[in-house]
């Protein structure tokens, strides 16, 4: 890899992918993290400068090694978006609390170690951008939301001071916020009458990722809402 370097957690068949699509699109060799094997297999073949590492973000010690052989075959990331979710729903008195926990170690926890592990470098340089792929969840807590926004709000506040530590020293940290129904084959199941503008599209989320990720230094944004215009919010 000659190009600058993107890392990108959890690459999937449709946010992941069109993320990973959009940086190489744009000139990035891109290190992708994802726990399905087969499936990071195929993108890496689909996608240009695409490189496939297979691993559980909330096992530490195999993502210290994924990323020891990223840091040490490509250099350290110029970009990192952290796109791994996980989420359970239901109530509080519904949920299981070690579901709860195991979503904490994937939206907040592998955040925190993949940032702490890509920054230091960003740091050196004085430059470098940080960005997690967050949900209205984090914003609010509705009733049947209690396994996954708390975890979504940790993961903001996480990011925002990470923001004010890492801004003044040139690398730039934002948190975007979709609040809409991605388009994927099992979200179209569930809602088979909905109207195509009722989804945001992968490729559109990816855009706005791009442009916060290349935004000039002297206009920033932390928080981004992203959402369809028929969304009631």
């Amino acid at each position: 890899m000659t190009r600058k370097l993107a890392l990108v957690s959890g690459v999937g068949p449709g946010t992941g992918l069109a993320i990973v699509q959009r940086l190489s699109k744009g000139g990035y060799d891109v290190a992708m993290l994802a726990r399905n094997a087969e499936r990071l297999r195929g993108i890496e073949q689909q996608v240009a400068n695409s490189r496939a590492f297979t691993v559980d973000v909330t096992d530490t010690a195999a993502l210290d090694s994924a990323l020891e052989r990223i840091f040490g075959q490509f250099g350290a990331p110029e970009l990192f978006v952290h796109n791994a979710v996980g989420g359970v729903f239901g109530n509080f008195m519904e949920i299981d609390p070690a579901a709860m926990e195991a979503n904490f170690r994937i939206n907040v926890m592998a955040f925190l170690h993949l940032a702490r592990r890509v920054a230091p470098p960003m740091i050196e340089k004085g430059r470098g951008v940080i960005i997690a792929s967050g949900n209205t969840s984090a914003l609010r807590g509705k009733s049947r939301f209690a396994g996954f926004a708390p975890t979504k709000a940790a993961q903001r506040i996480l990011a925002e001071s990470m923001a004010r530590e890492l801004g003044p020293k040139g690398v730039h940290v934002a948190y975007v916020i979709i609040d809409a129904v991605i388009d994927l084959e099992w979200t179209r199941k569930l809602r088979p009458d909905a109207p195509d503008d009722f989804f945001i599209q992968p490729a559109d989320i990816a855009e706005e990722i791009w442009h916060v990720a290349h935004q000039p230094k002297g206009a920033w944004s932390f928080n981004v809402e992203l959402r369809p215009f028929k969304e009631v919010w």
